[in-house]
């Protein structure tokens, strides 16, 4: 917990008339700016432009002769699964491409569970007498959403800058044949932008669990988006779950929602070769094959595994300056008074600020009525209840520079006044 009391804070002082003085300044000016979702900006989705020529008329054929108009390919393209095979370090026989949206692909598949036996398993989920998941927080909301949707109770576990605090996980997961699955974001995490490390990954894979169709749901949604040089890579989670005799375990997930065009990509989902086949049996009850047009479009546009690197250079290009915008308005603006703490990650589209205990609420309604919108307080925790209300979700990837530039100014004015408002009302009690 940060202490206005501390000698970090007396770095520099908050002067409650000045705090407000500002922030009546700011709410004068009638901004309207949106912090709030990590979409991709115009410049970005422009990358891609050449999709939208791409099949030519006339190339409808795939590299095994399949006509791409007509129905069937369940499993999706081989040659758009081979490239992201190696992007994903997946065997391309055990990876499916389908619609564009990951997100309902973990909806489905926890719909099957819940209808149908998982490998392993005893029974379905649905004759279950509870369900529970592990929620490590801060977290994807939209994660959370589908859990809370089918009644899935949720466990929060705390991040600790490398992944989940594993010893709390081990002890539930072995003590609680309950906990059917945890989510994960293993990679540039939404929203602390952390990375799990090598033990962590490998611990995941060999835990002993009560639950014998406990199910990691790997969404590696930021494996491509890197924000520096440095190309970070972490240990393939089937290749570890498969050595450590756990090789029905996992189920991963990604998507060109942030590589290409949002909404219009494509979705994959690799796993060990019984959890495929359990989950291709059930999908051919609801189609008949993915869009494989569409497919065909983003073979034909990256060519191979290099090209959608190269594709991903320039959306750093395009990322980076708008995250060293934040990073200089909060050091410039809130370090001085030690009242703050910020991520800065080296990849994905987010990052978290933590102000003091009980102030982030605050803050986002001071934004909120200042033409600043930010992603709800306690959005990334389950329930949308962060217990330390502390913690506040940025995403500066869809404005321009000048604006988040701006709309952190007007962040660091609202945190400011909330702390200055509290210390002052701690002071009369």
């Amino acid at each position: 917990m940060f202490d206005p009391a501390s000698e970090s804070f007396r770095q520099g002082t908050i002067h409650l008339d000045e705090a407000r003085k500002a922030y009546a300044d700011l709410c004068a000016r009638g901004l309207s700016l949106d912090l709030t979702r990590g979409k991709p900006s115009p410049a970005q989705l422009d990358l891609s432009g050449p999709l939208l020529r791409l099949p030519a008329e006339g190339d409808v054929r795939a590299a095994d002769g399949t006509d791409c108009r007509n129905y069937g390919g369940l499993r999706g393209l081989p040659e758009l699964r081979a490239i992201f095979a190696e992007l994903l370090r997946i065997p391309a026989d055990q990876l499916l491409a389908a619609g564009n949206a990951s997100l309902t692909l973990m909806h489905d598949i926890i719909v099957q569970a819940q209808l149908s036996p998982l490998p392993g398993a005893k029974r379905r989920w649905a004759d279950e007498p509870e369900v529970l998941f592990l929620c490590p927080a801060p977290g994807y909301d939209r994660h959370f959403a589908i859990t809370e949707r089918f009644g899935i109770g949720m466990v929060p576990v705390e991040l600790t800058g490398a992944g989940p605090d594993m010893a709390a996980v081990e002890k539930l997961v072995a003590s609680d044949p309950r906990i059917k699955g945890m989510w994960c974001v293993p990679r540039y995490s939404n929203p602390t932008g952390e990375v799990y490390s090598d033990e962590c990954v490998r611990r995941l894979a060999a835990m002993p669990t009560a639950a014998p169709d406990f199910r990691l749901f790997w969404d590696d949604a930021y494996a491509v988006h890197h924000l520096t040089e440095e190309r970070i890579e972490i240990p393939p989670i089937l290749s570890a779950c498969e050595e450590s005799g756990n090789p029905d375990r996992a189920f991963v997930f990604a998507s060109t929602s942030k590589i290409t065009m949002a909404g219009s990509g494509v979705a994959f989902v690799g796993s060990s070769p019984a959890n495929i086949e359990w989950l291709l049996g059930l999908m051919a009850k609801q189609t008949i094959g993915p869009d494989k047009i569409n497919q065909l479009r983003h073979v034909r546009f990256f060519g191979d595994a290099d090209g959608v690197r190269r594709h991903m250079e320039r959306h750093r290009e395009l990322l980076r300056p708008k995250f060293a915008a934040v990073y200089e308005v909060l050091e410039a603006e809130l370090g001085p008074y030690g009242i703050a703490e910020w991520t800065t990650p080296k990849g994905g589209y987010f990052l978290s600020l933590h102000v003091p205990d009980g102030c982030a609420r605050e803050v986002v309604r001071l934004a909120g009525q200042a033409g600043v919108a930010l992603t709800p307080a306690g959005a990334a925790f389950p329930l949308g209840q962060d217990p330390r209300d502390r913690h506040i979700r940025l995403a500066p990837s869809f404005p321009s520079v000048d604006d988040v530039r701006e709309a952190m100014h007007a962040v660091a004015i609202c945190v400011r006044l909330a702390v200055a408002e509290q210390t002052a009302a701690n002071a009369k009690a």
